[in-house]
């Protein structure tokens, strides 16, 4: 009987390993037809997916409080499963070189509890070569087994995109791998128990993890080559929102907009991929001129602000200005890797300590990793400038009268900064206003 029959029996489970925004998901869709054990070795979010609380607002409350997941963040108990799948950030160092610490401590960690007969099945971004290269050694170095004989591994691309509703895990397509062709069926098996979209077999591990890294750096130029536009139109007077409506009235225009690319995707994944191939002696030119732009778009953003401010006579140093929004994207409480922060240091540069705004973001966690304390929209009065750095759904309901309301009524202009273009632009094309967008 293969692992996936007995999987599907009940007679064995699967495990999560990393129950963030990506493996919490995954725990969830495969509770609803087998036994899974999701861990993590945060013990505090384990608490709270126990109480029924979704820290992620990925699934819900609700969900979580009738999952059937078996939540601990006691390793051992991984023990108890035979398929197991690690879903774990692989951010970058600041000098912009891979940070494989998360992805070879959920192996160690692994490797310490797997057992004979198991799979495992990696999902983080990694460049080609990292499942087999690092983290079989790591498994067989902690578990005393041999890969390809005492157990499997396979690798499987996450395509989760936090925050989003409409694609999600079961409605997308599923790249699978695995070392062998046995391997290969079990694993692609085991999915599509849940991907209701099906499955991609790739030829190879190295495969999957090119195409999952190439998906985001293709993402990453584009966005650059918009941002790179943004800046070109701003200086020629044009709006680039409407330019590029315009453009996309042709069939084959690719429909990207400007922005801030933060996140654990788009803007890291392409540094995995030019690390590898610097490592084999290659200067990546067009993926990592889209990076250095996109890289200083909140310079760039703060810096317009400021023009915009010294313009209408307003004084720059200690200067109120508010930031709405500080997740790297709307509608979702992550606060990692946001870019957001790039514009909030540079303000720093001018003497300006902006307040923040930001409902939907982990107050914590920006608390934790920036030192920043959220204000609320009640103190948003009196300002100098005003940018919306985020295009949250509940700014999206902000009257021209509320956001009148957030200036300083003895300033003679108003400084807005509407970075994801959600405002109607034509309303602010007024004399009380200094309106920017990208």
């Amino acid at each position: 009987m293969s692992l996936y029959e007995k999987i599907v029996k009940g007679e064995e489970k699967i495990s999560l390993v990393g129950l963030g925004y990506v493996g919490m998901p995954i725990a969830v869709a495969f509770a609803r037809k087998v036994n899974v054990i999701g861990y993590d070795l945060n013990a505090e979010k384990i608490k709270l997916y126990k109480s029924g609380i979704d820290p992620t607002n990925e699934v819900g409350n609700e969900v979580i409080r009738n999952t059937k997941v078996e939540f601990t963040s006691d390793e051992t108990k991984l023990r108890e499963a035979k398929f197991h799948i690690v879903a774990v950030p692989t951010p970058v160092n600041d000098d912009h070189t891979p940070d494989l610490s998360p992805v070879e401590g959920a192996s160690k960690i692994l490797g310490r509890n797997l057992t004979k007969g198991s799979i495992v099945v990696f999902e983080s971004t990694v460049y080609p070569g990292v499942t087999e290269d690092i983290c079989v050694p790591i498994l067989e170095k902690e578990s005393g087994l041999k890969c390809g004989v005492d157990f499997k591994i396979g690798y499987s691309p996450e395509r989760i995109n936090p925050g989003d509703k409409v694609h999600r895990l079961e409605t997308i397509t599923k790249i699978v791998s695995g070392m062998d062709e046995e391997t290969l069926n079990e694993v692609a098996s085991v999915y599509e128990l849940v991907v209701e979209a099906g499955v991609h077999r790739a030829e190879s591990i190295k495969v999957a993890e090119a195409a999952k890294v190439i998906e985001n750096s293709q993402r990453d130029i584009n966005i650059a080559f918009m941002n790179e536009l943004s800046i070109i139109f701003n200086k020629m007077g044009i709006d680039t929102k409407a330019v590029l409506e315009a453009a996309g009235t042709k069939w084959n225009f690719l429909k990207f907009s400007p922005g801030l690319v933060g996140g654990h995707c788009i803007g890291v994944d392409p540094y995995y991929l030019t690390y590898k191939a610097e490592e084999l002696g290659y200067h990546s030119q067009i993926i990592l001129s889209g990076r250095r732009i996109n890289d200083d778009m909140g310079k760039y953003v703060a810096e317009s602000v400021v023009k915009k401010m010294i313009a209408a006579d307003l004084p720059v140093r200690n200067a109120r200005v508010a930031i709405l929004g500080f997740t790297f994207k709307e509608n979702c409480p992550d606060t990692r890797n946001t870019k957001v922060i790039d514009i909030y240091k540079e303000l720093g540069e001018y003497g300006i300590t902006p307040v923040v705004v930001d409902t939907t973001a982990d107050a914590g966690e920006a608390k934790r990793l920036y030192g920043i304390t959220f204000a609320s929209m009640e103190d948003i009065k009196d300002m100098d400038a005003v940018i919306i750095a985020v295009a949250h759904s509940d700014f999206l309901k902000f009257t021209k009268k509320e956001i009148e309301g957030f200036f300083n009524p003895s300033n003679p202009v108003k400084v807005l900064a509407d970075i994801k273009g959600i405002l109607n632009r034509k309303e602010y094309l007024t004399k009380d206003f200094s309106y920017f967008r990208l």
